[in-house]
């Protein structure tokens, strides 16, 4: 599964750098013979190339909106398609600076989207968690709930898709996938007072006095005090769970569950989207317990690993991969007609 799962991997990256250098393809004399052969049809190609932006962009993040386009990497290469068709047709001179206004909108929407899952990938290895696995799981769970019709990007009036803007999605998507995977990390301490009654290891069992594991922490707490979850996710389990009494698991985006057990009620169903904060019951006794705690677990592919270093060091982790903006960029860009 290991190999497989590389493999694919590998096979995605080979299959970014062949579209990025599909996406250096299209020279200036290459669009000159297209304005040279039919105007109608690069009309066509241009509108195909808007529709396909402006659904791009509803589905963007405001900050990846704000794109300066005044400089990109084929900016020589569009000022001199667009000096050229200028020159020969100086009727489409137009056409070709919308054209250009475009083309380095999608090239910067591209570089930011990449900047921004290096980002999302830096602070999960500064959690010691891998990111591509992160992105996998994060990936096959936002597959579990997808559908409706088919609708394909086309920006040509063949109906094909330019590299670049297959490049993009590419980007945009890695970018969602670790994102996503990032607001599944553990950050909020489940419960109102972080008193700690028992750390994640081995310890003497309460009730047997043998030396034995515990999964997780225990919180102390008032009988009946709000249980928080402790990231964004989905409830996969809320009910009886042996010796853990009244429990609640959360499965997260990347493939972590944490799991609330002890608890005196349960507020939540299986099946239910959860914020980070929401309340999912109260703190409580239930199960294998001596006393009013609320013991707290964090699973990675079903796995126990303490929770401490995720709720100690994640809120910084984040706040930095948030407030952080890459440098060079304006606040004044969207897709041109």
């Amino acid at each position: 599964m290991s190999v497989m799962a590389w493999n694919k991997y590998s096979a995605e990256a080979t299959l970014a750098s062949f579209q990025t250098e599909k996406a250096q393809v299209a020279k200036a004399q290459q669009r000159l013979d297209a304005y040279s052969g039919n105007i109608e049809s690069v009309v066509t190609d241009l509108e195909a190339r808007q529709e396909a932006l402006e659904a791009m962009s509803e589905m963007l993040p405001d900050d990846i909106k704000t794109v300066d386009t005044n400089v990109t990497d084929s900016s020589d290469e569009t000022s001199k398609t667009v000096e050229q068709v200028g020159s020969f047709f100086p009727q489409a001179r137009g056409l070709a600076e919308i054209e250009a206004r475009q083309l380095a909108y999608v090239e910067n929407m591209t570089r930011f989207a990449d900047w921004r899952a290096r980002r999302a990938e830096a602070a999960l290895r500064k959690l010691n968690l891998d990111p591509r696995a992160m992105e996998r799981a994060a990936r096959a769970e936002a597959r579990q709930a997808m559908g409706g019709p088919l609708q394909l990007l086309a920006t040509s009036a063949d109906g094909s898709l330019d590299p670049r803007f297959e490049r993009l999605g590419m980007s945009l998507e890695r970018m969602s996938a670790l994102e996503l995977a990032l607001e599944g990390v553990p950050r909020l301490i489940p419960t109102g007072d972080q008193r700690v009654t028992s750390p994640f290891g081995y310890r003497s069992d309460p009730f047997s006095r043998r030396p034995s594991m515990h999964p997780g922490i225990d919180f102390k707490g008032a009988y009946g005090s709000p249980v928080f979850a402790a990231a964004d996710g989905q409830v996969t389990f809320a009910g009886w769970r042996g010796g853990y009494g009244r429990t609640v698991e959360i499965t997260h985006a990347n493939g972590i569950m944490t799991r609330y057990a002890h608890l005196a009620r349960i507020g939540v169903k299986t099946g239910q989207t959860i914020d980070a904060g929401s309340t999912l019951g109260g703190l409580g006794s239930s199960g294998r317990s001596t006393g009013p705690h609320l013991h707290f677990e964090v699973r990675i592919n079903g796995r126990a690993v303490n929770p401490r270093p995720f709720l100690e060091s994640a809120p910084d982790v984040l706040k930095e991969a948030r407030g952080t903006t890459e440098p060079s960029r304006s606040a004044n860009a969207s897709p041109q007609r």
